[in-house]
């Protein structure tokens, strides 16, 4: 789990909020952990589209990228 000061947290907490990782994040204060922050259960419709410009695809989608002959 990724750990953040409390400080850096407060200056940028709406920023870090949207981009919340699914294993959340732990606040620090002096290096010690005093909080931690999960992300909200969403419903699997919600997560249509969550990914969007985060993934690329690179080829064909539906290739394994081998070719290979079939003999019959």
């Amino acid at each position: 789990m990724k750990k953040l000061a409390a400080a850096k947290f407060k200056e940028q907490c709406l920023s870090i909020l949207d981009h919340l990782e699914p294993d959340g994040l732990v606040i620090t204060k002096h290096g010690k952990p005093v909080a931690r922050i999960l992300p909200a259960e969403r419903a699997s419709a919600d997560l249509i589209g969550a990914f969007r410009g985060r993934i690329r695809v690179k080829g064909e989608l539906q290739s394994t990228g081998v070719t290979w002959e079939a003999h019959g």
